[in-house]
C-alpha cells in the first residue's frame, strides 16, 4: 500500500479561519490517497511563507497575493469580506480623522490588506509594523497615537475604552459600493488541475459543514476566540464566514480586481494584477 502524500495547509489561528477548516481539522472530511496536515500561524507570517511557496494551500490577504501570484491561484471559496465593516483606525485620545492623517500608525503586517487600504485611503501614511495582539496596548500606553485594528479588536475595542476613527470597511463601501476583501485561500498551480479542484471542493463542503452545524463549530471556533465570549465569537464568524465565503460570485470578483488595480494605480502595488481564481 502507497503511503499517502502530504498537503500542508496554513491558516490564521483566529476564530473564522478555525471555523472554516473545523470540518477538516477534526477529521470530518477527508481526501483519500492524500493526508491533510493543518498548521496555524499569524496572517503576515503566512504571507510570508507563501512567498516562498511553502504550503500547498495557505491563507494570505489580498495585498500578499501580487507578489505571489505566478506560483498560486485564489481557491473559490474561504474569502473574508468586510460588507461594509473591516480593519479600524482607533485611537486613546480624542483626536481628528484628520489629525490621525498626520500621525504615525501601529499596523498589523508590511502585507495585510488593511494596510493596503490604509494606504489607499492615505497614501503618505506614516506607519510601524507591530503585532497585531500588541496594538491595542501600546497604544494604550501612548507609544502611538493611532492604531489599525483587525480580529476581535473590531467588536471589543469600545468596552476596552478606544475611538473609532475610520472602519476601511465603511469608506471603501461608500468609494465603490462594493465589499472589501481582506482575506482569501490560496492553492499552489504545480499540484495539477485535477488535485486542485478535488482540494477547492473539499474546502467549501468544509466550509458548508461548518455553517450547517453551528453547534459544533462554534465551540471549536472559540479555542481561538482570544476573549470574545460565545456570543461575540457567532458575531464575529458570522462577519467573515458568510455567503462571501462559500463563493466569490461576480461582485465579489470585481471587489478583488478593484481593489488591486487601485493598490497599481497609487503607486503600493508593483505591477497590473489579473486574479487567477480556481474555476
Amino acid at each position: 500500500m502507497s503511503e499517502d502524500k502530504l498537503i500542508k495547509i496554513a491558516h490564521s489561528p483566529d476564530s473564522d479561519d478555525a471555523f472554516m477548516f473545523w470540518a477538516l481539522a477534526t477529521d470530518q472530511l477527508s481526501l483519500p490517497g492524500y493526508k491533510l496536515e493543518h498548521t496555524l500561524t499569524d496572517i503576515e507570517t503566512l504571507n510570508q511563507a507563501a512567498l516562498k511557496g511553502t504550503y500547498e494551500i495557505s491563507a494570505i490577504s489580498f495585498h500578499a497575493y501580487p507578489y505571489l501570484m505566478d506560483q498560486y491561484k485564489i481557491m473559490s471559496s474561504g474569502a473574508s469580506f468586510g460588507d461594509q465593516y473591516g480593519p479600524m483606525l482607533v485611537s486613546r485620545e480624542d483626536i481628528t480623522l484628520e489629525e490621525a492623517r498626520t500621525m504615525k500608525v501601529a499596523v498589523p503586517g508590511e502585507w495585510t490588506t488593511a494596510l493596503l487600504a490604509l494606504r489607499l485611503w492615505e497614501p503618505n501614511i506614516a506607519y510601524e509594523v507591530v503585532p497585531f495582539d500588541e496594538i491595542l496596548t501600546k497604544v494604550k500606553t501612548g507609544e502611538f497615537p493611532v492604531g489599525l485594528i483587525i480580529h476581535e479588536g473590531q467588536l471589543t475595542y469600545k468596552e476596552e475604552g478606544f475611538n473609532k476613527l475610520l472602519d476601511m470597511g465603511e469608506w471603501w463601501f461608500e468609494k465603490t459600493g462594493l465589499p472589501l476583501p481582506l482575506g482569501c485561500n490560496i492553492i499552489r498551480k504545480d499540484l495539477g488541475d485535477d488535485l486542485i479542484k478535488q482540494l477547492d471542493a473539499i474546502l467549501k463542503e468544509s466550509i458548508q459543514m461548518g455553517l450547517n452545524k453551528k453547534s459544533e463549530s462554534i465551540p471549536y471556533a472559540m479555542q481561538f476566540a482570544r476573549g470574545m465570549n460565545p456570543e461575540q465569537t457567532d458575531k464575529f464568524v458570522s462577519m467573515y464566514v458568510n455567503d462571501w465565503t462559500l463563493g466569490y460570485g461576480e461582485k465579489g470578483k470585481q471587489a478583488v480586481e478593484l481593489l488591486l488595480a487601485e493598490g497599481f494605480r497609487k503607486g503600493i502595488l508593483p505591477h497590473p494584477v489579473n486574479p487567477e481564481f480556481v474555476d
